[in-house]
């Protein structure tokens, strides 16, 4: 069975060291904020589907950023999977571990990481062959220290972790170091109010920080 995720892909973001997590109302934000971001060294996003917005603001940033990442998440049922891969996403996220959602994802073709929170998350994403799993939520479920306790017996499998949830300009370097770390999950880079402000620039300057951070830490990726 090959790796759920595509292991080119999953380097890539890995080289970014932090996907974007987006909240559009607007389809007509889309291609602005890609663009702050990418203008801020940011090039992968999740674009959540959260809002009826989002489906077609995934089209527009595939249409007309094609130097971002752009992958769909809070993908919770096996239409959203082929939505989101008809609309061109490059990879599909979920908040949860559903075997009906990561078949669907086999099916179409969607390079896809499931949320894991437990070992037994953890389990049955293996079960998959999921080599990229988003830990969430990061903070509130006892962070990098939890992290460690349930991943260690896993470790050998050669799996990476996408955390999100509670991460922020504080915290997010001790996470970079962690070898397991594949990359930061990051809503605070582009928050919905700045989105719906149209603070197109404030985005960059958040981006561009977190770049920055990234760089130091990890020797220039």
């Amino acid at each position: 069975m090959s790796p759920l995720f595509d292991p080119e892909l999953g380097h890539r973001i890995s080289d970014c060291g932090i996907v974007a997590v987006l909240i559009l109302d607007r389809v007509e934000d889309a291609v602005p904020v890609a663009r702050s971001l990418v203008a801020g060294g940011i090039n992968a996003i999740e674009l959540t589907f959260r809002t009826p917005a989002a489906l077609e603001a995934l089209k527009e940033v595939r249409a007309k950023v094609p130097e971002m990442i752009a992958g769909a998440g809070t993908i919770l049922t096996a239409d959203q999977v082929r939505l989101a891969k008809e609309a061109g996403a490059h990879f599909g996220v979920a908040p949860g571990m559903n075997p009906r959602v990561l078949a669907a994802a086999r099916e179409a073709g969607l390079s896809f990481a499931p949320g894991i929170a437990t070992p037994s998350d953890i389990e049955a994403a293996l079960e998959f062959d999921c080599q990229l799993l988003k830990f969430f939520p990061a903070e509130p479920s006892g962070g990098l220290s939890y992290l460690n306790s349930i991943a260690a017996p896993y470790l050998h499998f050669g799996i990476k972790f996408v955390p999100l949830g509670g991460l922020n300009p504080t915290n997010m370097a001790s996470y970079l170091r962690d070898p397991k770390i594949a990359a930061l999950g990051g809503s605070w880079l582009a928050p919905r109010e700045l989105i719906n402000a149209g603070s197109w620039q404030e985005i960059t300057e958040l981006a561009t920080s977190a770049t920055a951070t990234i760089r130091s830490v990890r020797g220039g990726h």
